[in-house]
């Protein structure tokens, strides 16, 4: 297995992970949280908001890391 197979794995396997981690504490009490389904869909709209934040934070760290890793790798 070459290292960039390994990368590809890795990050897919961690990509599944944070998925199963936003369904899991966010997605599901949002939804158990309201009775009508209305309120459901609004409160599972809305928790898309978070997941966008999640992504950015995620985002913006990766791309710190590669900014220093540039620095201090030379």
């Amino acid at each position: 297995m070459s290292n960039t197979t390994t990368i590809y794995i890795v990050g897919a396997c961690c990509g599944v992970l944070g998925l199963i981690a936003f369904v899991g504490l966010i997605l599901v009490p949002a939804w158990a949280s309201y009775s009508r389904l209305w309120q459901r869909m609004a409160a599972s709209f809305l928790s898309l908001y978070v997941l966008a934040a999640l992504l950015g934070l995620g985002l913006a760290g990766a791309a710190g890391v590669l900014w220093l890793y540039d620095r201090f790798a030379a």
